[in-house]
């Protein structure tokens, strides 16, 4: 296949490729672990819905997750091409025109509310706004101004496994607050083992993190803090009896490990090669809790 000419626009490409790049804006991976983890707030809440609104509730959460992530390539389009991991998305790249990004992710923005608040219901509509809203017009730009947003950007991210629970019961209860805990905990150290082993790539972009602005040993100090409200946090699911053993055999093995890793890094003054398993080890992480919680879920239905 020919490559690509940074500059290539839309016009000049095969229609596959244009694509393709279109959906590259939504971020399918990232759009892929939204998916899980609020299947698994469905799954773990009581009650049922029609199959028909189970299935809404996830097309229009992809759309969400996808215009959210359409309008940070537009507003980030710029920084982006500072980026190793960034540079070669199709807008800092030249394979697309912004506005393809601006109005697919207002498109999107604009079926997917309505619709979870029409056909789910309000209060799934509300989460759903809210998270679109406080990641592109919060997180997003004070990414440039401050390490907070880490904290703030945490907020949005761990609100899908809520909404599959107020999808199904159309209520804020204990346990689905417990699964936004434990995505907003996981969030902090993720993201700053990869603030740590790409700090050059965030500072050649202009973004704040907790490393730049603080030090690598600093950030590591407080993904051990996070690591262990993580733990805690995944505990009390089983403590509110939404799972039973196998699920809390996994959390506490799979924190441990969580937690054993960010010591580690702390260890090891926060460099870099550590910092990026401590990254492999929370994909590990998320997965695995979330497949242990099915497990758990399955076994002690029968």
């Amino acid at each position: 296949m020919e490559a690509v000419v940074p500059g290539k626009t839309e016009q000049d490409r095969p229609f596959g490729e244009v694509i393709r790049d279109i959906v590259a804006l939504t971020k399918p991976k990232i759009t892929a672990s939204v998916i899980l983890t609020t299947a698994g707030g469905m799954w773990l809440a009581p009650g049922t819905r029609p199959w028909h609104v189970i299935l809404v509730m996830l097309a229009t959460t992809v759309a969400v997750v996808g215009s959210a992530n359409s309008l940070n390539c537009w507003l980030e389009r710029d920084s982006d091409r500072f980026m190793q991991r960034t540079r070669n998305r199709p807008l800092p790249d030249g394979r697309l025109q912004p506005n393809i990004a601006l109005w697919l992710g207002g498109i999107l923005a604009f079926l997917s509310v309505p619709t979870l608040s029409l056909v789910v219901n309000p209060m799934t509509g509300l989460l759903g706004a809210i998270a679109l809203v406080s990641y592109v017009a919060v997180y997003t730009p004070m990414k440039r101004t401050s390490s907070f947003s880490l904290l703030v950007g945490s907020v949005p991210g761990a609100l899908p496994p809520l909404m599959g629970w107020t999808a199904i019961t159309g209520t804020l209860d204990a346990p689905g607050l417990v699964l936004f805990g434990i995505l907003f905990f996981w969030q902090v150290p993720h993201f700053i083992a990869i603030a740590i082993y790409r700090k050059h790539d965030y500072e050649a972009a202009g973004l704040k993190t907790l490393p730049s602005e603080r030090g690598e040993k600093n950030a590591a100090i407080q993904g051990v803090l996070y690591a262990g409200a993580l733990l805690v946090t995944s505990v009390l699911l089983w403590v509110y009896r939404a799972a039973g053993p196998i699920y809390l055999a996994a959390a506490l093995i799979l924190g441990g490990y969580q937690l054993a890793m960010a010591v580690r890094l702390v260890l090891m003054d926060g460099k870099a090669a550590p910092a990026r398993k401590m990254f492999f080890s929370t994909l590990i992480y998320l997965v695995g809790l979330f497949a242990a919680l099915a497990i758990d879920l399955v076994v002690f239905s029968l």
